[in-house]
């Protein structure tokens, strides 16, 4: 990849990195419930669902899927259906009477962390469109096809994971606000209803990327 194309990568990986999604709400979920240190994990999940998703539409998969109907529905009902599952979760997570915050919002185990962060992104249909468009405009065919994905997925991943830490940061700092039961009460709702809302957004995908 010459330097100019990779620049050029380098501030759409920024664009795309913090456009907001449901990658970006988990991570600031998260953040607020239970710190930096702990979201790590959430967010190592992120990037292996984000790996796989650029090595889905580079290796020319996510075209396949782009062409079947079927399989591209396939992928978005699932998406859509986990991440409503999700909110759902968050929300009713904030539903009862805990004595603090920290018993409103029990550490998923970190495998459980990585796993959501895996699941939110690979299942991503968007995130399959919106590669399939976007890595042909970066790619040469002068040279050879996975070293400029690699080159790419470490361009992408490092980007991903800084904007992630600062979302996740970013809510983290708040959490000296959010101690009382209410107050984890109605975050847990807030982003309980956003990550429902994006999921049902994904409904409305189509495979050519436009929405219905």
């Amino acid at each position: 990849m010459d330097w100019h194309t990779w620049m050029a990568f380098f501030a759409a990986s920024w664009l795309i990195a913090l456009s907001p999604g449901s990658g970006a709400v988990l991570s600031m979920s998260h953040g607020l419930s239970y710190g930096v240190r702990k979201t790590e994990g959430t967010i190592l999940g992120l990037e292996i669902g984000l790996l796989f998703i650029l090595l889905v539409a580079g290796a020319g998969v996510g075209s396949l899927l782009l062409a079947s109907e079927m399989a591209f529905n396939v992928v978005k009902v699932l998406g859509a259906c986990y991440l409503i599952y999700l909110g759902l979760m968050q929300w009713r997570s904030g539903a009862g009477n805990p004595m603090n915050a920290e018993a409103a919002a029990a550490p998923m185990s970190l495998r459980r962390r990585v796993f959501t962060g895996m699941l939110t992104n690979a299942t991503n249909p968007k995130g399959i469109v919106f590669m399939v468009a976007v890595l042909p405009q970066f790619m040469t065919e002068s040279r050879p096809l996975w070293t400029q994905l690699a080159v790419m997925a470490v361009t992408l991943i490092g980007v991903d994971m800084v904007v992630m830490t600062g979302y996740a940061a970013s809510a983290s700092a708040l959490r000296n606000f959010m101690r009382s039961a209410r107050a984890m009460r109605n975050q847990n709702r807030v982003f309980g209803g956003l990550l429902m809302l994006v999921g049902a957004g994904l409904f409305f995908v189509k495979r050519g990327g436009q929405q219905a």
